[in-house]
Formats: structure tokens, C-alpha cells, sequence
């Protein structure tokens, strides 16, 4: 049987992010796949979704496994005090997300769990041998009420998924207290903590580096989680170098959210100005 090489697989639920008068794509499984193919590789999306959902745009140039599903999964984000509080409601899911929808023919350098609804079954962490595997791991730190309500939890079991990742990008706004930082740190190899407009903190080797982003005017911070994760797992695969990829990501993601929705993927002069920035 013939391989398909991939530079990087992306594993997640694409969403219907809901606005007024109809739905964005969105998700982890938009966003990060997007921003991956911008920066020059051959990417490969997992995923689950209704049939009735084009994504031959959104994932144009991008190999897509996806599960049919009766609903896909469906967000809506309500902004309060303009761009700073997110609120959110979830309003259905498609199908778990298991080792045996990952086509067998695929053999990516870099793998990305991204779930946005603990769709990733926990077994796809030993899927892929010794491969590079970073986790975004917000769909598992989430829980939601019968409306549909979002709040974020306490991660269950998380054991398992830090030991084996080689990196993991989370959102302060994703934890539920202070002690957990330090406690997912000491779990895996490298831990990086976002925290929007005032950059990131990377947790590598029991010491902590702290990485300021450029001040930017922000339209729409949505999907720039995403953005700097799959811009920090690419570089440090290839370079293993910490300081470079998380300035490298900020950079990146700085840009991300001038723009609204999808079009904040990075432009190819944005990608370059930051590579260029890292370098000097």
C-alpha cells in the first residue's frame, strides 16, 4: 500500500460557529489546518461533520477524512464587553472521533489532537508511533448544562495525553484554578500557557519563560488559540528551539486577530515578516 506523507494532521471537530443570519466554519479543524497549509505544508484534516456542510472552501488544498455525522457540531459565541468575555453555547455534536477513522495510508510528521467538544478518544494519543503530537486540549478542560451552556472544568484523567505529548498550548481562560499550571507542567515536555493581547508562558524542564506579544488592534480574537498552536508545534518540530517558536507563534497570532473568522489564517508577508523576526 502507498503513504501519503503529511507535514502535519489535524484531528478535531470542524463547527458551525453561528452569527447573525447563518454560521461560520470554525473549530479547531478550520482553523489550525488553515494556518498550517499558509505556512507551507501539506496538511491533512480528521474529522466529523453533517453532510450537508461544504468544506471543500474552508479546507481548500487540504486532505480531508470526515466522518458523516447526523448534526455537526454547533457553537455559538456571544462577545460581552465588546471582545474581552467570550460566552458559549453548544447546540449539538457529530460522531467521536476514534484511531480507526484516521486513514491508514496517512503518515504524518506532526499530529494535532484539537478537540472543542471531547470529540479526540483519549486511545489516538498512542496512534502514531514516536510522531511529533501536540495537544490543544480546551475540549477536554469544557462542560455544558442542558441549554447548551459552556463553562470551563477540570481536565479528567489528564495523565495519559500529557506523558505522551511532545508540546500542549492551553488558554489561561481555560483553567478552573492556579494550581493546575504547575501540575500539567510537571506532567509533560513542554507546556504553553496563552494569555491573549499579553502573549504566552512556556513550561519546559521545571523552568518558566515568559514571552510578550507585540500590542495590535484586536477585531476578533477567535480561532487565535488555534492560530499560535499550529504556529509554535511546526517550529518547534523543526527547530526544537522554545524561545523562537513561541515568539514565532505570538507573531503570528498577533496578526490573527486583525481580521474576522477565517481570514485571519496568516498572510504569506505576515509569515515571513515573523520568520524574519525570529531570526534576527
Amino acid at each position: 500500500m502507498s503513504t501519503v506523507a503529511l507535514d502535519y494532521l489535524v484531528i478535531g471537530h470542524v463547527a458551525r460557529d453561528l452569527v447573525e443570519g447563518g454560521f461560520l466554519i470554525g473549530g479547531t479543524a478550520s482553523y489550525s489546518p488553515r494556518t498550517g497549509r499558509a505556512l507551507g505544508r501539506r496538511v491533512g484534516v480528521v474529522t466529523s461533520a453533517s453532510l450537508d456542510l461544504d468544506l471543500s472552501v474552508a479546507l481548500d488544498g487540504i486532505l480531508i477524512a470526515c466522518v458523516p455525522a447526523a448534526t455537526t457540531t454547533t457553537f455559538e459565541n456571544i462577545y460581552v464587553d465588546g471582545v474581552v468575555t467570550r460566552e458559549q453555547k453548544v447546540y449539538g455534536f457529530a460522531e467521536r472521533l476514534v484511531p480507526e477513522m484516521v486513514p491508514a495510508d496517512w503518515r504524518p510528521s506532526i499530529v494535532h489532537l484539537g478537540p472543542i467538544g471531547r470529540e479526540c478518544a483519549p486511545e489516538l494519543i498512542d496512534a502514531f508511533g514516536n510522531t511529533f503530537v501536540g495537544l490543544t486540549p480546551q475540549g477536554w478542560m469544557r462542560e455544558w448544562d442542558e441549554a447548551g451552556h459552556i463553562s470551563p472544568c477540570e481536565w479528567e484523567e489528564p495523565e495519559r495525553l500529557l506523558a505522551r505529548a511532545d508540546a500542549v498550548v492551553l488558554s489561561e481562560t481555560d483553567l478552573t484554578g492556579p494550581g493546575l499550571i504547575g501540575k500539567y507542567a510537571s506532567q509533560t515536555r513542554v507546556l504553553v500557557v496563552t494569555a491573549g493581547a499579553t502573549g504566552c508562558t512556556v513550561f519546559a524542564n521545571g523552568q518558566e519563560y515568559r514571552f510578550p506579544a507585540e500590542p495590535t488592534h484586536e477585531v476578533d480574537p477567535t480561532g487565535a488559540g488555534d492560530i499560535f498552536a499550529t504556529a509554535f508545534f511546526i517550529h518547534l518540530q523543526e527547530t526544537a528551539n522554545l524561545s523562537a517558536s513561541a515568539r514565532f507563534a505570538n507573531c503570528i497570532a498577533t496578526s490573527s486577530v486583525t481580521r474576522v473568522g477565517l481570514a485571519s489564517i496568516p498572510l504569506g508577508r505576515e509569515a515571513d515578516r515573523c520568520r524574519r523576526a525570529v531570526a534576527a
